[in-house]
């Protein structure tokens, strides 16, 4: 970095130690914008924090009303707001913990089908839960390897591979990012890169977008990269609209524009980004054909003995004429009608973590309302009962302990609220309430901080 940076490099040095900048990015699908908060410059819904409140006990933040995001890596809007302009289907390969799959749902024209993977077992579980609290959906959450997305030829209009990577960028946040660093992982990390996406192409259509990413400042996992996907997928490097005053720094080798984010000229980590289209010289494979080849596959032995799906769940969403309900053993789904087809793909080929709405479970005549129903942004609030909670109240539910609801709340499924965002649910059976909040996502800690909130 020495060497690089030169006359830079004292001022990098000193950035490293001083105290990293907390950000969030709002869900405006859910509430509205703050106004006291300082903007993040380059992303709309974006904001820093004076100091980093302890967001676990924050119902806002478990209602997904915002993610807590690096400010660097919100640039990601600013590509996706200059190279898409129309709906997409949208892959963001190493997803977790799904700060940019986030902003991409939010930031994509609407009708985009983003699709969320991560090839960690215990890190795809933190990605789908992320992604069900925001709400969307239009989303769905894979556990697989970069290569078995190679059948979906051609099938993805954008990939965001935010590749694994040294973490250099991360030695002020992390400091296991420091002890594991080693000239040897830079190494290994360049092979995995270049393994990710050579598999990767072929799912990009010809002319398609590819963003590189990573959090690491090395120029053998940035610069050079860069240069060997131009060589393997014979890719044009796409320039994106910047301020000066935002400080982003220029590439640090070579001749392609790419956007380097550094401690000591922005206010966030180190984060190397780029944007790339495809060369488009090779014909495109239908899509739909590959989706329709796919889904025959195994068709003729498939039987449907599914019990139908109760009209009265229907009511619980938006918009129903717009989602296509099923029910596997004994859990109710929706999916947008208008990508039924590449679920069922998508289905068939990967491991699905997530996807669409799930809406109930069935218990013999009982219709139990799903967590991530109470999170969807097509959530029907009309069509429950609703008990807004106290903030000390929300903690305790969070907590999944037994709550108080408020006098006179009706017997049956509650929706719990928080400053009227849903967190949840509960049964009211008179006496007590039975809470419903997943027992894997609760606050384990009892302990309660001062420090939890701050304004919107």
């Amino acid at each position: 970095m020495q060497e690089l940076l030169k006359d830079e490099y004292q001022d990098f040095e000193q950035a490293l130690e001083q105290e990293p900048s907390v950000s969030i990015r709002v869900n405006t699908e859910k509430t509205d914008a703050p106004e006291s908060l300082k903007h993040v410059p380059w992303c709309s819904t974006g904001y820093y924090l004076s100091q980093r409140p302890a967001f676990t006990f924050d119902p806002r933040f478990h209602a997904g009303n915002y993610y807590v995001q690096e400010a660097s890596s919100m640039f990601l809007e600013q590509i996706l707001d200059k190279y898409v302009d129309s709906p997409v289907k949208y892959l963001d390969l190493c997803a977790a913990p799904g700060g940019k799959t986030t902003l991409a749902i939010s930031a994509l024209p609407e009708g985009s089908l983003v699709v969320a993977n991560e090839i960690d077992r215990k890190r795809s579980n933190i990605l789908s839960e992320n992604i069900t609290k925001w709400g969307n959906p239009f989303t769905v959450v894979t556990n697989n390897s970069s290569e078995d997305f190679i059948p979906l030829k051609h099938f993805f209009d954008v990939i965001l591979c935010d590749v694994p990577c040294s973490g250099e960028g991360m030695f002020r946040k992390d400091e296991n990012a420091i002890s594991e660093w080693s000239d040897a992982n830079v190494e290994n990390c360049v092979v995995r890169q270049k393994q990710i996406i050579d598999n990767i192409n072929h799912a990009l259509t010809p002319g398609g977008i590819l963003i590189y990413s990573t959090c690491t400042y090395n120029v053998k996992e940035n610069e050079l990269m860069l240069e060997y996907i131009c060589e393997t997928i014979g890719a044009e490097v796409l320039s994106v609209n910047t301020d000066p005053e935002w400080g982003i720094h220029k590439p640090l080798y070579g001749d392609n524009p790419a956007y380097r984010f550094m401690p000591h000229t922005t206010k966030g980590e180190g984060l190397f980004i780029a944007v790339m289209r495809k060369n488009d010289d090779e014909e495109a494979e239908d899509p739909d054909y590959i989706i329709r080849s796919i889904n025959k596959q195994g068709s003729k032995k498939e039987k449907n003995n599914a019990p139908k799906v109760p009209d009265a769940v229907k009511k619980y969403l938006l918009k129903p004429d717009k989602f296509e309900f099923s029910v596997a053993g004994d859990t109710i789904k929706a999916i947008p009608k208008s990508y039924s087809e590449e679920f069922k793909a998508l289905s068939k080929l990967l491991k699905i973590q997530s996807s669409g709405i799930e809406i109930a479970t069935l218990k013999g005549k009982d219709i139990i309302p799903a967590h991530a129903l109470a999170l969807s942004t097509m959530l029907d609030k009309h069509a429950f009962e609703k008990a807004n909670v106290d903030q000390d109240t929300a903690i305790s539910y969070l907590r999944r302990e037994a709550i108080s609801l408020p006098e006179g709340t009706p017997k049956g499924y509650v929706l719990v609220c928080f400053e009227d965002s849903p967190i949840g649910w509960v049964k009211n059976i008179g006496n007590r309430s039975n809470n419903l909040y997943p027992q894997e996502w609760r606050i384990r800690s009892g302990y309660t901080p001062e420090n939890i909130s701050f304004e919107f």
